[in-house]
């Protein structure tokens, strides 16, 4: 995707941003099971779409970078996992 296309996607992903040429998130949950919960549910349709993030977890928070390797950069894929875990993710989080 172009810079200026990856820009208009993020109006429409609130609190995600750019961070090294990725689509960056960090997700803070009420505690580690609302966090380890929300990776195991995002974890069967990730694998459903085939297009797997770079996480991690510690304690109550979920970090996530997204980019398609295999295209050197962010793509619709990205956007579209993006969306799927902001909808996932959006009735657990504690605060952004």
């Amino acid at each position: 995707m172009a810079e200026d296309e990856v820009q208009s996607a993020l109006h429409n992903l609130p609190g995600w941003s750019l961070q090294s040429a990725k689509l960056h998130r960090e997700y803070k949950f009420a505690d580690f099971a609302h966090a380890f919960g929300f990776m195991a549910t995002a974890a069967v349709l990730i694998e459903k779409m085939n297009h797997h993030p770079e996480w991690s977890n510690v304690y109550n928070r979920v970090t996530v970078d997204l980019t398609t390797h295999d295209a050197g950069g962010i793509t619709e894929r990205d956007v579209k996992l993006a969306g799927v875990l902001e909808g996932l993710a959006r009735p657990l989080i504690q605060e952004r």
